[in-house]
């Protein structure tokens, strides 16, 4: 017995001190940024970047909101992770409880064949999708970042599809009984039951938008209409490398992210179990 405890203590230890390491490598880049966003510039320039910042100096943060367009870049950034967002989950959510719920010819196969298109790497459809915006006149402007992300993701009706899947089907055929439509049946019954993975695929999706870089460079690289990732990247060029306020600007990006996960920390662990209907 004491043997077993031994190595099961060993095992646990280990694991730990695995998951430990993990955190630490983790979280070290933003704390170096962090660290470095509150250094002067003399002791950015000629310290090393485990010191500590000594003084402490929010000037950084103040030159970073004063002398860019980074506030602009937050909001913009902001609108077009709300209204990709929205319109992702909206439209999801319709499409699929159609192929969850409702019977027609070639559904499966439909959905297989948009499933696949989550084989495609986005950098293909690049080219095509800027020569589309271009042509509508949507270079360097809100909605030539927003339009091609806007509806459907193959990603969250997968997802979506699946959890509608193992509601049970009893509910809603007592609903129908009772002569609810389908229209009724998907936002009174089946959402509420799917909240977890609609606030885990809320939160996917804000991540991804917010981080998104390559498009938004492409089709909006001008001043005015840059998302956060692009401005952040902009500080280089346009404020000859001081990199002291690349880290300010990434510290502020990366904030928002941390306060979405404490907010939603306790749906995304809900989501997880996949099949359970809410109470």
């Amino acid at each position: 017995m004491q043997t077993k405890s031994a190595k099961r203590f060993g095992a646990n230890t280990l694991a730990y001190a695995l998951l430990l390491v993990s955190a630490v490598l983790a979280v070290s880049p933003f704390l170096i940024a962090l660290s470095g966003s509150l250094k002067t510039q003399s002791q950015f320039v000629t310290g090393q970047p485990l010191d500590l910042p000594s003084p402490v100096t929010f000037e950084n943060y103040v030159r970073l909101f004063t002398t860019t367009d980074f506030t602009n870049a937050l909001l913009v950034t902001s609108g077009v992770v709300l209204v990709t967002a929205t319109g992702q989950i909206f439209t999801s959510i319709l499409a699929a409880y159609a192929f969850a719920r409702l019977r027609f010819k070639g559904r499966d196969v439909l959905f297989w064949l948009y499933l696949a298109t989550m084989m495609i790497p986005a950098a293909v459809v690049f080219i095509p999708l800027f020569l589309m915006m271009a042509q509508l006149g949507l270079r360097n402007s809100f909605w030539g970042i927003v339009l091609p992300f806007a509806f459907v993701s193959p990603y969250a009706v997968f997802l979506l599809r699946q959890f509608f899947q193992e509601i049970p089907k009893e509910i809603t055929d007592a609903a129908m009984l009772d002569g609810a439509g389908h229209w009724r049946i998907l936002w009174q019954i089946i959402v509420p039951n799917a909240k977890p993975i609609i606030a885990t695929l809320a939160v996917i999706t804000f991540v991804s938008h917010w981080n998104n870089f390559l498009w938004p460079l492409m089709i909006s690289p001008l001043s005015g209409s840059r998302t956060v990732t692009v401005a952040t990247i902009a500080l280089q060029s346009e404020h000859n490398s001081q990199w002291w306020l690349v880290m300010a600007a990434s510290v502020v990006a990366v904030l928002p992210l941390i306060v979405l996960l404490l907010l939603f920390h306790r749906q995304l662990v809900r989501s997880v179990t996949v099949g359970r209907v809410a109470p």
